[in-house]
């Protein structure tokens, strides 16, 4: 009985320092169990709370996104618009994290691609370079996806600019469903890119309870696809 009483006397005291060590525990394991996740100011040990998918198929790239925004377990939003054209529209992009910070993000990327004009690369390593350098931008709390008619490239507060081998990026809390199922159906020869990005955006939105099924859509052509017609008839 002493026994017993003692050791109740001490679970309030040891109660902080289990729980200290289990949200220890679950944050590394959130870290190590999101393939998306890397060293940085805006990961925080925590996925964000949507799904942002790029497609990349033939001549055609797709960025797709739910529309929810959560707040906790509330559903504050269901149809925000979480991509958007990137300056003269031959650039898309998509963001998972704060809204404000991400709309910052996308007009400094703007001023970088009107600074090396046709060079999505350069600007988004310039845009990186200032994101983690600048004291201001650094406090930023965003993940990007962009494309142009060439790239796709995913941008991160921790300076990398990473570009996918098989033209697929996914990100957000839903971002894992939706990387394995784009990538089990892109070799499919009958699946466009919208196509696959409709199927695994839906299979993303059927299991995270942080998306929904309200997606909103931007996609590009390649200029040697839209040149092609023009070139046959000339030929004619």
């Amino acid at each position: 009985m002493q026994n017993f009483r003692r050791l109740t006397s001490l679970l309030p005291r040891a109660a902080p320092h289990v729980a200290g060590a289990w949200q220890e525990r679950c944050g590394a394991a959130t870290v190590s169990g999101c393939v998306h996740s890397a060293a940085g100011p805006w990961q925080a040990g925590q996925s964000r709370s949507t799904t942002v998918l790029c497609v990349r198929k033939g001549d055609e790239v797709v960025i797709m996104a739910d529309g929810q925004v959560t707040k906790g377990s509330e559903i504050v939003k269901p149809n925000v618009r979480k991509v958007r054209k990137i300056g003269d529209g031959k650039a898309i992009g998509g963001f998972a994290g704060a809204t404000a910070d991400a709309f910052t993000l996308f007009e400094r990327l703007e001023m970088q691609l009107e600074a090396h004009p046709g060079q999505l690369t350069r600007a988004a390593v310039e845009l990186a370079k200032l994101w983690r350098t600048d004291k201001y931008l650094r406090r930023l709390d965003a993940v990007m996806v962009v494309a142009d008619s060439k790239q796709s490239l995913t941008i991160t507060g921790n300076g990398d600019v990473l570009e996918p081998h098989d033209g697929v990026i996914a990100i957000g809390s839903g971002g894992g469903y939706a990387l394995a199922a784009a990538r089990a159906l892109i070799d499919l020869p009958d699946h466009s890119a919208m196509a696959i990005a409709e199927k695994a955006m839906t299979i993303a939105a059927d299991v995270c309870i942080y998306t929904n099924h309200n997606f909103t859509t931007e996609a590009l052509r390649s200029e040697v696809a839209k040149e092609q017609p023009s070139k046959l008839l000339a030929g004619h």
